[in-house]
């Protein structure tokens, strides 16, 4: 990576610390100097890394299905043929997925509770009849058709896999009971004065943060709240209600409520919680839901405690040659805990002084555990 780039990247970190002290400590004139060397920095992910907030949401669900992971995947590698327009493997692949739900649909509705598996079997219909104008737009060479085709049937491939969890995956440990948790998913529609933009909150990689900030988002916290930090290519943040050092006080006990940092690494049972992937030296382990799309979610925090995050979140804005995923410093570093999903071009109109209008819950409320103490 370019060493100017390393050093913009040592400026984010700041920029997503409670309030960005960083940024402010920084000459205008400053001279870029070198990052410490890391195997983080040195390392490369093997494979193409997911980019979009839909396929990380998708691939973040805790299930074990590997038939209904195939052919997401399958559905998902499309885009990269259609990039290149390479129409035979479209087909080809297109053709293979046919198949596979045709040889093991028992296999795939066997995991889904026999109450669900009825539209479960409607959606596999609907994807096998959706497969031929897919293949047809790949014949014609016609690229909207195929991705406008793709899209519709990884939304019911999702519902599927959704429709595969019956559990919670884990327990959150106790001494984190006093907190609000998400032991699911929930939707979150956000109003600026620039438009509206949905939302996913994902429980299932962090209960706890995510249950956080949907509790504050039903308080009506983030009403009216501006955006405090704008930074190009890397990160819009707010959350911050009276000052930099100001968070959430809970009005029940009048203290300030304090988030520990939530991270769950691809293979782990459970999330980490109370350190940073670096602290722990596990540089080369990737977060189930990493910064490597633009519009995810990311909770911030002091950076002299990692468990002091309250309120102040950032929209990442993900810039493949400034950010690229598995080798920006955010992950292992800050949680994610959802990923906007629908008009997510609206993060590139919205800078400092913008105001999130309003927010809310519009869907997955439900999911949303109080304490009970």
């Amino acid at each position: 990576m370019h060493l100017f780039n390393r050093w913009l990247l040592c400026l984010v970190l700041g920029v997503v610390f409670w309030g960005g002290g960083l940024i402010a400590t920084v000459p205008p004139n400053a001279v870029a100097t070198p990052m410490p060397t890391s195997p983080l920095v040195a390392y490369l992910p093997p494979g193409n890394a997911v980019t979009d907030g839909r396929a990380l949401l998708r691939y973040s669900l805790p299930i074990d299905n590997q038939d209904i992971r195939t052919i997401q995947k399958d559905l998902e590698g499309l885009s990269e043929w259609l990039r290149s327009k390479r129409w035979g493997p479209i087909i080809r692949d297109a053709k293979k997925i046919d198949k596979l739900i045709g040889r093991r649909r028992d296999a795939i509705l066997g995991d889904i509770p026999s109450e669900r598996q009825t539209l479960a079997a409607q959606y596999l219909d609907e994807i096998r009849a959706g497969l031929e104008p897919l293949i047809a737009g790949a014949e014609a060479k016609n690229r909207e058709t195929v991705w406008v085709q793709r899209g519709d049937l990884l939304e019911k491939v999702g519902a599927i896999e959704e429709m595969m969890v019956t559990e919670f995956p884990f327990e959150v440990p106790e001494e984190y009971s006093h907190l609000p948790q998400l032991k699911g998913r929930a939707t979150v529609e956000f109003e600026t004065n620039k438009g509206t933009m949905l939302a996913v909150i994902d429980g299932y990689t962090a209960p706890v943060t995510g249950g956080n900030f949907v509790d504050l988002v039903q308080r009506g916290f983030y009403d009216d709240m501006p955006f405090i930090r704008a930074e190009d290519f890397y990160v819009l943040q707010t959350g911050d209600p009276a000052g930099p050092e100001e968070g959430f006080i809970d009005p029940k006990t009048g203290e300030y409520r304090a988030v520990p940092l939530e991270i769950l690494v691809k293979g782990d049972e459970e999330p980490i919680y109370g350190a940073t992937l670096e602290e722990l030296g596990r540089y080369l382990d990737d977060p189930v839901l990493p910064f490597s799309a633009f519009g995810v979610m990311g909770f911030a925090r002091p950076p002299s405690d990692v468990n002091g995050g309250s309120s102040q979140f950032f929209f990442f804005l993900f810039e493949p040659e400034l950010t690229p995923a598995g080798l920006n410093l955010l992950d292992g570093r800050f949680a994610v805990f959802g990923c906007v999903v629908e008009n997510k071009e609206l993060l590139e109109e919205l800078g400092q002084g913008d105001r999130i209008v309003s927010a809310k819950v519009i869907d997955g409320l439900e999911n949303l555990v109080q304490p009970t103490t």
